[in-house]
């Protein structure tokens, strides 16, 4: 059984930074097979929305377009995914959610409902 566990959210100024941890079980990171694990973010009365995802088979990330160049996905390709958050804006204020999928693959957008297992989501705000 696959279980995630968000941690690292916290209230911080906009252009600060933090950094998300997602400590997994039950599901491999670093190795050469299928599956992927992902960043979403849900804000008050919005869409839960992908942010990054990274491929369990090589490692390769994808962002959404609003958080390149300030967020980097990585994992320590044993039990940990990561996400840094630099430049943080008002706009990221969400509930951020680890998620993995055990058979596909990343795309540039992916829907919430590819991914079979969750996290309970720690909260980021910027007040």
């Amino acid at each position: 059984q696959v279980h995630l566990v968000e941690s690292g959210g916290g209230l911080v100024q906009p252009g600060g930074s933090l950094r998300l941890s997602c400590a997994v079980s039950g599901f491999a990171l670093g190795v050469r097979e299928r599956g992927s694990i992902a960043w979403f973010r849900q804000a008050p009365g919005e869409a839960r929305d992908q942010v990054a995802c990274i491929n369990r088979w090589d490692g390769t990330a994808w962002y959404v377009n609003p958080v390149k160049g300030r967020f980097v996905v990585s994992s320590d390709n044993t039990t940990n995914m990561y996400l840094q958050m630099d430049n943080l804006q008002v706009e990221d204020t969400a509930i951020y959610y680890c998620a993995a999928d055990l058979l596909t693959y990343c795309t540039a957008y992916d829907l919430p409902n590819r991914f079979e297992f969750w996290g309970q989501g720690t909260q980021v705000t910027e007040p």
